[in-house]
């Protein structure tokens, strides 16, 4: 009897942790718990490496109304592949209501209607690194992307590091048929040799015309957003195009009002081209004179409403190399 009592009780435990016996069930008619009203939107974009969890805490503190609110809110990570070490994280920090990591690696899963109820009853989602190009194949179009829609439009926070930051982009490089991601010396000598990108994904208010890079200073991607932006103009996607770049082990804040902050250990960079390339084809190198650069240290920030009119610096690109460092 007494073992069967043990069982019913483990059984009972949800699975939302590893090694912890505490129920931190969803929200239910049982629990009694109700949503609570959100203060966002905001998003946590992170450069991949080391997340910064202070990052994390700041999106749930902001949509929870601030970190001495009695609110709490249900959190999920969301990614393809791997396992659930946010949880331990996530559950420790103020304002949690339970966190549960969602491992959603096909189109069926994504249109699974428990895992729709589940993301929006959300008030905080936050996408892991993987690869942004199997994201945006089993994803994009699915009950799955309707959901986090709903979560950022009733003022939720929707988050991600590495390829779950580069998926927040309305632009988006998507490796190519999920290949190995391209280096900035291959893509600066050919601007169309296997780089593809996705539209139409989440386009979120403040992150239009934008397309977001990763790991940035540690892997030297300007080369490879430079050209990112100028395909999107001699595309014809866009007249315009702004680069967001973030360095590893640092996150990039944007509040409700379209305001970035960089919090973390290394800086963000935003890349605008504002003019068509003077030389942008298949089989030849990049030319596009410049390109503005803001380049923004942690604790500083950036309007994203409208690109300001002073504190950039000019690089230019000629025959697929850079006329002097551009970082």
């Amino acid at each position: 009897m007494v073992n069967r009592i043990i069982n019913q009780l483990t059984a009972n435990l949800k699975r939302y942790f590893r090694d912890i016996t505490t129920d931190v069930r969803p929200p239910s008619a049982k629990t009694g718990y109700k949503l609570p009203l959100l203060a966002g939107p905001v998003h946590n974009l992170g450069g991949g490496g080391n997340d910064v969890d202070d990052a994390i805490q700041w999106m749930i503190n902001s949509v929870r109304g601030g970190s001495n609110s009695d609110t709490k809110v249900n959190v999920l990570v969301i990614r393809a592949a791997g396992n659930d070490d946010y949880n331990q994280l996530i559950y420790r920090m103020r304002g949690v209501n339970y966190v549960e990591t969602l491992i959603i690696s096909n189109r069926q899963e994504a249109n699974r209607t428990d895992i729709f109820d589940k993301v929006r009853n959300a008030g905080v989602i936050f996408f892991a690194g993987g690869d942004q190009c199997e994201y945006i194949r089993n994803w994009k179009n699915t009950k799955l992307e309707v959901a986090v829609k709903s979560v950022y439009d009733k003022g939720g926070a929707i988050g991600g590091t590495s390829a779950g930051a580069m998926i927040q982009s309305e632009y988006i490089y998507d490796s190519c048929a999920c290949e190995d991601s391209i280096e900035s010396t291959e893509v600066l000598n050919d601007p169309y040799r296997n780089v593809t990108f996705s539209y139409n994904f989440f386009q979120w208010k403040y992150l239009r015309k934008t397309i977001i890079d990763t790991h940035f200073d540690e892997r030297k991607r300007m080369g490879r957003i430079m050209v990112f932006i100028a395909r999107q103009i001699q595309d014809g996607v866009s007249a315009t195009a702004l680069g967001i770049a973030i360095s590893e082990e640092t996150s990039l804040l944007v509040d409700k009002y379209g305001i970035a902050k960089v919090m973390g250990k290394g800086a963000a960079y935003f890349v605008l081209g504002d003019h068509l390339p003077e030389v942008c084809q298949p089989g030849s190198p990049l030319t596009f004179s410049n390109y503005k650069i803001w380049r923004v240290p942690r604790g500083d920030t950036f309007d994203l409403n409208k690109m300001p009119t002073k504190g950039y610096y000019l690089r230019s690109v000629k025959r697929g190399r850079f006329d002097s460092d551009p970082y």
